[in-house]
């Protein structure tokens, strides 16, 4: 059981016998050492998002949650397969399932499957990845106006903002849970 102080983002709770992961956390301390916690939590079988107050001496169910780690092998546009690389089971996924880590996976690309009662509830993709540039715009030269960002399309196909001296063929790094430039790879 977890107390409402020890939840954070990216804690796994069971409410009414579903799993969620708390998104958002903030804690307001009241008089008397008494203090509420607010938090935003996804449905990790629905996707939907529901916000929660718990108070100081309220009880929070552990979700049952195991991580397998297992690779990515293809998809068909409809599902997603990922093999075991111990037992060679393999899993297949329904896009929904999959959700936006379809925009990082690449053929091969070790990752975590994550499931409850026996179901797959979530992909579980690293904190960053590398993934190499295959379009980057050119830039005006000259244009000062701000930190020069540019459009830049990764193998995946995902696009994001880059800076003005990323090119085509560089690695770069991409945080998973913003979709944002992190570093150009040395």
């Amino acid at each position: 059981m977890y107390q409402p102080t020890d939840l954070k983002k990216g804690t796994v709770v069971q409410i009414d016998s579903k799993p969620y992961r708390v998104v958002e956390y903030s804690q307001k301390v009241m008089g008397r050492g008494g203090s509420i916690v607010n938090v935003r939590l996804k449905n990790l079988i629905d996707g939907s998002v529901i916000p929660k107050t718990f108070k100081g001496a309220d009880k929070i169910e552990r979700a049952e949650v195991t991580t397998k780690s297992v690779q990515y092998l293809y998809n068909d546009g409809v599902n997603y397969f990922f093999m075991d690389p111990e037992s060679f089971e393999q899993f297949e996924l329904p896009a929904d399932t999959v959700d936006t880590a379809k925009d990082y996976l690449k053929e091969g690309d070790n990752l975590g499957l994550q499931f409850f009662d026996g179901r797959v509830i979530n992909v579980e993709l690293p904190k960053n990845l590398f993934l190499e540039v295959t379009y980057a715009e050119d830039v005006v030269k000259g244009d000062t106006t701000n930190a020069v960002q540019k459009d830049a399309i990764l193998e995946t196909g995902l696009s994001i903002r880059v800076p003005a001296f990323i090119k085509t063929g560089d690695i770069v790094s991409v945080d998973t849970e913003t979709g944002t430039y992190r570093e150009r790879k040395k």
